[in-house]
């Protein structure tokens, strides 16, 4: 049974971040995205080279953890988690990608800094099903 339009969207867009943010294997990314890449962040230089070199630049512990993804034609929305970047709070980050032929050619993301269990008026955690564990084991 082939995979629809939408099913191929979404493994590609978890393919293109696991090799980049995850892996940091720049070599096996490049093809995930265009060269004439365009890139809506505020955080994020223009184009496919601001952001390999953001991933280049961040420690070594930077990972990313996919959570809810939603695909609608050429667009695919990525929920997920950035840790280990080196701020003292995750991100929670909605990445919407549009892709053409295959290929990742536009980015916009919407960020929230992770609220902590104590900080959290719903009482709920913004992403899966428990708050962020600090360094000490501890909820935050």
């Amino acid at each position: 049974m082939s995979q629809t339009k939408q099913e191929r969207n979404k493994s590609l867009a978890l393919e293109a971040f696991d090799a980049l943010f995850n892996k940091r294997d720049y070599v096996a990314a490049e093809p995930y995205w265009s060269p004439r890449y365009i890139q809506h962040s505020a955080h994020i230089a223009p184009g496919r080279e601001g952001l390999f070199e953001l991933v280049k630049a961040a420690p070594p512990t930077l990972k990313y953890e996919p959570g809810l993804v939603v695909a609608d034609g050429d667009y695919v929305i990525l929920h997920g988690r950035f840790s280990g970047f080196g701020l003292p709070v995750n991100w929670v980050v909605a990445d919407i990608l549009r892709i053409e032929d295959g290929i990742l050619v536009e980015h916009w993301d919407v960020i929230q800094d992770e609220a902590s269990q104590a900080h959290s008026k719903s009482g709920r955690p913004m992403f899966g099903d428990s708050f962020p564990v600090d360094s000490r084991g501890q909820s935050s």
